[in-house]
């Protein structure tokens, strides 16, 4: 099996919000790692949203807004692999663009010969191009890498047909389609990975970071978020 976990930066962040919290980084880590163990094979997406929301105002172009935020995912996979690899996990960081030294550019030969080697790999830079959300960086790399799910790990422990912190009676999905979602704007992901996921025929496990062996728990039994079938 082959999974590409798609991970907040916010989340890792903690309750600051900002930076990292090295505890949640390892605690994560440990469980990606179990994973491994387990032969399935991880690919990682990380949002950058610790470093940077985007444009606030009109003060840069969007263009440039999105640049900096490309940069911000390279920032965490990063920090997130060094920590990874200190707790004895082999890892890797693919880019959509040349960062010198610091990084690999992606390539489809390269990251599937690093998968199929129990190696980690973590995919930064979003597509390399403005007006594509990390979610649509994550969908994509899963269809390129030919993943069998995408795991996304929230803040939240699932779809609910509201906002659950403005409504307290919304209800939570155990099963819901892409097309469902779509329909509903339901906003799981962008419309963009939507569509990708939609067309491509990768579902999603949709589940809260801070519940203890979620990561786990989403390939195997035990799992408590939302299913979104295609």
């Amino acid at each position: 099996m082959r999974v590409l976990l798609k991970l907040s930066g916010e989340a890792l962040a903690g309750e600051s919000g900002k930076g990292f919290d090295e505890n949640i980084v390892s605690t994560v880590g440990y469980e990606v790692k179990k994973l491994i163990e387990k032969n399935i094979e991880v690919g990682v997406v990380i949002g950058g949203g610790n470093f940077w929301r985007g444009r606030t105002g009109n003060e840069i172009r969007r263009s440039k807004s999105d640049q900096i935020g490309m940069l911000a995912t390279v920032m965490n996979c990063i920090y997130v692999s060094d920590i990874w690899n200190g707790i004895g996990l082999d890892t890797a960081v693919f880019t959509s663009f040349t960062v010198g030294a610091f990084t690999e550019l992606y390539s489809y030969d390269k990251v599937t010969k690093a998968l199929a080697d129990k190696k980690l790999c973590f995919f930064a830079g979003g597509t390399g191009h403005p007006y594509f959300s990390t979610d649509t960086g994550a969908a994509l790399r899963a269809v390129e890498t030919e993943c069998d799910m995408i795991l996304l790990a929230k803040a939240i422990d699932g779809v609910y047909d509201s906002d659950p912190k403005m409504n307290p009676e919304a209800k939570k999905y155990d099963t819901i389609s892409i097309q469902e979602v779509v329909d509903n704007k339901l906003g799981v992901i962008d419309l963009t990975a939507s569509i990708l996921v939609m067309e491509n025929k990768i579902p999603l496990k949709i589940f809260a970071l801070n519940e203890k062996d979620s990561i786990i728990n989403a390939v195997g039994d035990g799992f408590n978020g939302t299913t979104v079938t295609v």
